[in-house]
């Protein structure tokens, strides 16, 4: 495993979206393509996913592959962004690597929130949410 640094370009705050609770801010201006975090990544086994979806938990969790078959908490500030369909930011998971960075897809100013698209981080992907 690689070393991950924690990001110093980022908090946590009251989020001004409506019933989102926490959210993650830019300490820092970002620049659109700029990595904001590196997060590691908690995969959960395939045969714990039974009682996955009556845990409160099921909010927080990442899913992954074409048939969303693999899921995963992210640590860090991972699971703590905000979900919008307009996002100023997008996730990756590190293909063979237990990690998942978050990217700037525009600059981002100082204390502006900084939100992805749950459905995969697909920018464009306007699914309704699966909770």
């Amino acid at each position: 495993m690689k070393t991950i640094v924690s990001s110093d370009k980022i908090y946590v705050s009251v989020s001004k979206i409506p019933d989102s609770g926490r959210g993650v801010f830019a300490r820092v201006d970002i620049k659109k393509g700029e990595i904001i975090e590196t997060c590691p990544l908690i995969e959960i086994p395939v045969n714990d996913f039974a009682n996955i979806n009556q845990s409160f938990l099921v909010t927080y969790f990442f899913s992954f592959g074409a048939k969303k078959e693999t899921l995963a908490i992210a640590l860090g500030f991972g699971a703590i962004y905000n979900h919008t369909y307009t996002p100023n930011a997008t996730y990756k998971k590190v293909s063979g690597e237990s990690i998942m960075k978050f990217i700037a897809l525009k600059n981002i100013k100082k204390h502006q929130e900084i939100t992805v698209n749950y459905n995969n981080g697909d920018p464009t992907d306007t699914t309704p949410l699966w909770f």
